[in-house]
């Protein structure tokens, strides 16, 4: 089971952990998104303080239609 709560914008949030490169763990609140496909966005800092590693770019289509490219990071959430 999944627990987590609703905020006052009336999105779902949960509490995860990340694994780094170098088996650092960052325990982070994450937005459900009913659109997941698997993916899960993080910030800029969390991703130096991970040390995760760039693993190439990926195109994604937007909920309003429109693409744009990302940078994709291999990490693990646990």
């Amino acid at each position: 089971m999944i627990i987590g709560n609703v905020n006052a914008n009336r999105e779902a949030i949960i509490q995860i952990a990340v694994l780094g490169d170098y088996k650092n763990i960052k325990s982070v609140k994450a937005v459900i998104d009913t659109g997941y496909t698997g993916d899960l966005m993080l910030s800029r800092a969390i991703i130096n303080e991970l040390g995760l590693t760039l693993r190439g770019l990926q195109d994604a289509i937007l909920g309003d239609g429109s693409l744009t490219m990302f940078e994709m990071y291999a990490g693990s959430v646990i």
